[in-house]
């Protein structure tokens, strides 16, 4: 096989639902958006579903769409970005529940699906979405009188535990909230992993349910092998890929293996990258291309068949840490390319 093998274990994601579900005695949805997390929607979630989780969360409309056509009628589907222009149809006939995100979008939604199930999303000091304190005192009244089925928010700093921000935010929710009847969530994979404060009625984790951080205790759930198309012998001098900007400084075994970054394998990765062989580490060298990329093997001893980027020996937050961002980046550029072995 000329392509690279991405496999995913559907078992470990059920696992790590169970395993934050047991954080907290509210209720635990999933975050499935961006193909959930690039893992491949229709098994994913129909592998949450099964395991237990019955409230569901997307980015857009068109995503609640698909992911409705894959679980069928009775779970909730949230979706994040509300109710855009043009989604009346969309939130009607899939039965998704937007997050109101303003003035604006309460208006919409009141004029074009009267009485259609609504949240609303709330902004304690992320400034991304949601209504900042003075919006929602203005709605407040108005929306609560038609019975939304959940107020959200949503934490900018949890993954860093001691961060004033998370007090901060937890404090501000607590002000736009309390007394209210209306179910609430605060917490994602981070604000679970913070404590009872922060979990209220429902946790809605999604980068924990995928192998990574800040949930440590995750069991990994991708691991990505990369076949070897080509090695050759290098004399210390010679070059390798594009701009040469590696030189062997001593004879080198160099493996040519089938993926790039129109796979996800980010160009950016390259000086600090490594894939391994049988637990053994194999830098990169040379650039990261769109199809290709070279790899040390001169210590392997042996001529690999494949190599390894993601599993046990590298975790996807690894793997970030060589290109300079984070875990979620990696997931979600994996590339159409990859043979996908699903294991349940």
């Amino acid at each position: 096989m000329s392509t690279a093998t991405l496999t995913i274990d559907l078992s470990a994601i059920a696992a790590n639902w169970r395993a934050l579900d047991k954080l907290s005695e509210a209720e635990t949805g999933a975050v499935v958006k961006a193909d959930a997390y690039g893992l491949g929607l229709d098994k994913v979630a129909t592998t949450l579903a099964t395991t237990g989780a019955r409230q569901f969360f997307v980015a857009v409309a068109e995503e609640g769409l698909a992911l409705r056509r894959v679980l069928g009628p009775g779970p909730a589907i949230y979706v994040f970005s509300g109710h855009m222009p043009g989604d009346a149809e969309l939130i009607r006939s899939a039965d998704l529940v937007p997050m109101i995100n303003s003035v604006d979008q309460m208006l919409l939604h009141v004029e074009q699906l009267p009485g259609h199930p609504f949240g609303l999303q709330l902004d304690t000091g992320m400034n991304r979405l949601g209504m900042e304190p003075a919006e929602w005192s203005a709605l407040r009244d108005i929306a609560l009188a038609q019975n939304p089925r959940l107020i959200l928010s949503h934490l900018a700093c949890a993954d860093d535990p001691a961060h004033p921000m998370n007090a901060h935010q937890l404090a501000e929710f607590h002000a736009m909230t309390d007394g209210l009847d209306t179910p609430r969530s605060f917490a994602a994979t981070g604000g679970t992993l913070l404590g009872d404060a922060y979990h209220f009625d429902m946790t809605r984790p999604g980068i924990g349910l995928y192998g990574g951080l800040p949930f440590i205790d995750a069991v990994p759930v991708v691991t990505l092998d990369v076949p070897v198309i080509q090695v050759r012998d290098l004399v210390a001098g010679e070059p390798v890929g594009y701009g040469n900007t590696w030189t062997a400084q001593r004879p080198s075994r160099i493996a040519t293996i089938a993926a790039g970054y129109a796979d996800g394998l980010i160009r950016a990765m390259g000086p600090k990258a490594s894939l391994t062989a049988e637990g053994r580490r194999c830098p990169v060298v040379g650039r990261v291309s769109m199809d290709l990329v070279t790899v040390d093997v001169t210590e392997l001893g042996y001529d690999p068949l494949s190599l390894q980027l993601l599993g046990l020996h590298q975790s996807v937050d690894t793997v970030a840490e060589f290109a300079d961002t984070i875990g979620y980046e990696i997931l979600t550029s994996l590339g159409g390319r990859y043979s996908r072995v699903w294991l349940t």
